[in-house]
């Protein structure tokens, strides 16, 4: 059985996600086998392009209950890219609301810039006690996105552990990455971010290996 599964809901950056583990000598492949899916050590979620598309190929491979029976039995994830947005309760896109995977509170929408999309290398403001930058946190990753959430509003304080929200800026303020258990998520790509990109996907498979 493969240690690293990358889910197959026809979108995603599938190609470079799939080089990004071979340079980390990991064996992986693309799935949409929903028993593979839950079994597998590590799960990544790419996204590419609408979120409203993204959530209807992710509700045709019941991406939704594979998720949320990984993270029950406390089984890694990564979201990159839409694959992070999607995890939020919704999305706005046109003025047209989607409901998203609800893992995390918030909606996803456009950002206030005079150009979009936000596209290139840009920095990160990290939390302290990050297992997902160690050893990169001062370096850039590549971002392409025209939408983002812009403020993370935790619920339930004192009942469950606050994630770490990491967040960037373009022309305002939004969420770039967050830490939360065994469901980690970027806005960026680090298959497209170079040596820390890479450094990064290393980080996260020491972690589904902890």
């Amino acid at each position: 059985m493969e240690q690293v599964l990358v889910l197959d809901y026809g979108f995603g950056n599938v190609r470079s996600v799939l080089r990004a583990l071979e340079v980390n000598q990991i064996k992986a492949k693309v799935s949409s086998d929903f028993n593979e899916l839950l079994e597998a050590k590590g799960l990544i979620v790419p996204g590419v392009g609408a979120f409203a598309s993204c959530m209807q190929g992710l509700n045709s491979v019941r991406a939704a209950e594979i998720i949320d029976r990984r993270l029950v039995a406390n089984n890694p994830v990564l979201g990159i890219c839409v694959g992070m947005q999607v995890m939020f309760e919704n999305g706005i896109e046109f003025k047209i609301a989607t409901k998203g995977l609800a893992q995390w509170p918030g909606t996803v929408e456009q950002l206030d810039a005079p150009v979009l999309p936000h596209m290139g290398f840009n920095s990160v403001e990290i939390e302290n006690g990050s297992k997902m930058f160690a050893g990169i946190e001062r370096e850039q990753f590549y971002f392409l996105h025209s939408y983002a959430l812009k403020e993370f509003k935790f619920k339930n304080e004192g009942k469950f552990k606050k994630p770490l929200v990491h967040t960037s800026h373009y022309h305002e303020k939004f969420v770039a990455a967050i830490e939360d258990g065994p469901l980690w998520a970027t806005q960026f790509h680090p298959e497209k971010s170079g040596q820390a990109g890479l450094k990064l996907i290393s980080n996260w498979l020491e972690f589904i290996n902890e």
